[in-house]
């Protein structure tokens, strides 16, 4: 069974940091993108970074140049590193993988149970 499990979120000062962590383990023969999506209630859940298998990347517009996306393959963990928060950053992380559980099956998407961040003025 996949799970993505998430870590390193809090409460933070604004202007400070955070990096965020998401291991994913269980039966995963490759996965391509792996990245964070926020959600608010009552909305749909948005991206926030991805990054693909090969380093590409996306950001939302709201993060770019403050946060950064990176991932450790061999670990199957992607990382968020988040510099200067601000309040309205204030939210739950969802981590999310698309992945193959074996060599030619269908890919899915995985999600993790969140992660708060809390960013106070």
């Amino acid at each position: 069974q996949v799970q993505l499990v998430e870590s390193g979120g809090g409460l933070v000062q604004s202007g400070g940091s955070l990096r965020l962590s998401c291991a994913a383990s269980g039966r995963i023969f490759s996965i391509n993108t792996m990245g964070w999506y926020i959600q608010a209630p009552g909305k749909q859940r948005e991206l926030v970074a991805t990054v693909t298998s090969g380093g590409s990347t996306r950001y939302a517009d709201s993060v770019k140049g403050r946060f950064t996306i990176f991932r450790d393959n061999g670990k199957n963990t992607v990382y968020l590193q988040m510099n200067s928060l601000k309040p309205e950053d204030t939210a739950v992380y969802y981590c999310y993988a698309y992945l193959q559980i074996y060599r030619d099956s269908y890919w899915r998407g995985y999600w993790g149970q969140g992660t708060q961040v809390t960013v106070s003025s």
